[in-house]
């Protein structure tokens, strides 16, 4: 096992500890020519023990209870063998734990086949998304490839770490310890289990899993036991992220980067085609078997706004969109890196409209997006905010910036940290008794490239230019994660 907490380099270069001191961070930048978001993909070398984080600014306001936990890839480097593209790191599942206006912080890896084996070898030996590992590897199953790193679920007193291709991986939501990977049923066992599943308003979870041209429905009852699990035939092989759902409806939307051949990494397998266009395929979740089809300019993305219809039947939902996936395919590998540009354009906010009488349409909102989120109260329902991430531009990655889009008025209420800092994924936290859309928190966690930290932050929805209504530091710097969950 890997808990030394020992840097693997030695001597003036030894800056690659368990945790990571603002003088580690000063030391690392003098000693070397990296870019300055080299900090976002930085190894950790071992789980967090639980630790107070300081309250640098305003207030914590009444009434804000609950753990944000957070996922991401958290170790990428071995002396042995490296991933070579961010998606590919060993899940790190962070717990930002709010009670009484003090905040504490903790981290542990997923204790997984892959982390297990590359641990003993001290190498990264697995293939993956973008690395291609070698023949060291040990994978008899999905799950042995399984780096558990995107994604969380909450499921009772446990929280599941997701991944794309594999099953969830159940974790104490306690003091996050490993308990193993889910089997919904036993015949599914190690059927893919996405990262972004999309809840119902009574509880009812929906999610998809991909393999070709088909994919595994799955319909979770609210106490996350089996409710059905639908093989569905897909009108082409597609490379997708995410999908998401109205109150009737599942919504896949089926880009033009499309699988072309066998091999690893995996996303060697598909091809850009601008050509073809991107499909949107819709399925009545009452029959699944009832479907529609339509047709899209192309564009890629990783992640979908929650949808809705409307009583004529039109469906619409929102899509960080982006122009090619030169990000995907090199730029996540220039991140961890370390140095250098990164290729490909920042996303784009736009709205999807699908019409009843078959037409679609895309609109731009004009404004640079990620990580599209809102109401959780409204899944599936008519709503009028999204908040994403903001202030990515073209060769410099990673936003800096939180921002909540208005789409009835076409206004986006921003608020920028400036080039210093990486901002990451909010997520909505209603306010007790309260039901607006705009009655919420923000609550988003981030990091301080001058002082090497990381911190949490708490914005009102309606108000996110004002700034931060309060924001706790730690006395560490964790690598920037991908998704979270807000459990009160």
């Amino acid at each position: 096992m890997d808990a030394s907490r020992r840097a693997f380099l030695t001597g003036a270069a030894a800056l690659s500890a368990a945790v990571l001191t603002p003088e580690t961070v000063r030391a690392r930048a003098a000693l070397q020519a990296a870019a300055d978001w080299s900090l976002a993909t930085v190894d950790i070398e071992g789980d967090l023990a639980p630790r107070p984080m300081r309250l640098v600014h305003g207030r914590p306001p009444a009434g804000l209870e609950g753990t944000l936990f957070r996922n991401g890839p958290g170790k990428f480097r071995r002396p042995g063998g490296s991933a070579t593209h961010w998606f590919d790191g060993d899940g790190l599942m962070r717990a930002f734990r709010v009670r009484d206006g003090q905040t504490t912080l903790e981290a542990c890896f997923a204790d997984t086949p892959k982390r297990r084996l590359e641990s003993e070898l001290d190498a990264v030996v697995t293939p993956g998304f973008g690395t291609v590992g070698d023949a060291r590897a040990q994978v008899g199953g999905p799950n042995d490839a399984n780096a558990a790193n995107t994604a969380v679920m909450a499921a009772g007193d446990a929280i599941w770490a997701l991944w794309e291709g594999g099953s969830p991986l159940a974790m104490d939501a306690g003091d996050l310890s490993t308990r193993g990977f889910v089997v919904l049923r036993d015949d599914l066992k190690g059927m893919p289990f996405q990262a972004h599943p999309r809840f119902d308003p009574d509880g009812t979870i929906w999610n998809i899993g991909l393999w070709g041209d088909r994919m595994v429905v799955w319909r979770l009852n609210p106490d996350r036991g089996l409710g059905a699990a639908e093989i569905v035939e897909l009108p082409r092989a597609s490379y997708m992220h995410d999908f998401t759902a109205t109150a009737r409806s599942l919504v896949i939307v089926l880009q033009p980067w499309v699988f072309e051949r066998q091999g690893m990494p995996y996303a060697a397998q598909f091809a850009w085609r601008p050509e073809l266009g991107t499909q949107v395929l819709v399925l009545d979740k009452a029959d699944l078997g009832r479907t529609r089809i339509f047709e899209l300019p192309a564009f890629s993305y990783f992640h979908l706004g929650d949808a809705w219809e409307e009583a004529d039947g039109t469906i619409r939902f929102d899509v960080a969109a982006g122009r090619d996936v030169d990000f995907a395919v090199e730029g996540a590998r220039v991140l961890v890196e370390g140095r250098g540009s990164v290729p490909g354009e920042p996303a784009q906010l736009a709205m999807v409209t699908l019409h009843a009488d078959g037409r679609a349409e895309m609109a731009g909102s004009g404004v640079t997006a990620e990580f599209p989120k809102s109401d959780p109260r409204r899944a599936g329902l008519r709503r009028r905010y999204t908040v994403h991430v903001a202030g990515e531009t073209g060769g410099r990655p990673l936003p800096t910036g939180l921002a909540v889009h208005d789409w009835e008025s076409g206004g986006s209420d921003a608020f920028d940290f400036g080039r210093r800092t990486v901002m990451e994924e909010a997520v909505w936290v209603p306010k007790p008794g309260r039901g607006g859309e705009a009655e919420a928190w923000l609550v988003a966690p981030s990091i301080d490239l001058a002082a090497g930290v990381s911190a949490l932050h708490v914005f009102e929805a309606a108000r996110v230019a004002d700034g931060p209504v309060c924001s706790w530091q730690a006395d560490v710097a964790l690598p920037a994660g991908f998704h979270g969950a807000w459990v009160g």
